[in-house]
């Protein structure tokens, strides 16, 4: 499974990388980290067929994730794409408008990896 990880924090990536080493090492999971929803929407052009879980933070200079989030549904669609969100504000407020813009869920920071891992197992919701 391919996974952009979108955040303005760089010390994600080493993060995920150790949480999900097992799954990197044996080719379950190949991660790409971009730090801004430009660089993300770049990527996604890039490759406009390629399978791809998004995790992006919605709070990041420049590009907020869930305006990256709107750009990403008007031109990519499930199940190509899956978006999950990921917020150290996990009102309800940011969880609804982020399922009524397409998102499949909203994680609250730090995350959870556990249930980050759960929810990468399931089937795109539809």
């Amino acid at each position: 499974m391919n996974i952009l990880v979108v955040d303005d924090e760089t010390d994600v990536k080493p993060l995920f990388e150790l949480r999900f080493r097992r799954e990197i090492r044996s080719g379950e999971h190949l991660f790409t980290f971009v730090f801004s929803g430009e660089d993300a929407l770049e990527y996604l052009h890039q490759h406009p067929t390629e399978p791809v879980v998004v995790l992006s933070d919605i709070n990041m200079p420049g590009m907020s994730g869930l305006e990256l989030l709107r750009r990403i549904r008007a031109t990519r669609e499930l199940p190509t794409t899956r978006v999950l969100m990921l917020t150290a504000n996990a009102d309800d407020a940011s969880r609804q408008q982020a399922r009524y813009d397409g998102a499949e869920d909203l994680l609250a920071k730090p995350v959870d990896f556990a249930a980050l891992k759960h929810k990468l197992s399931l089937e795109p919701a539809a």
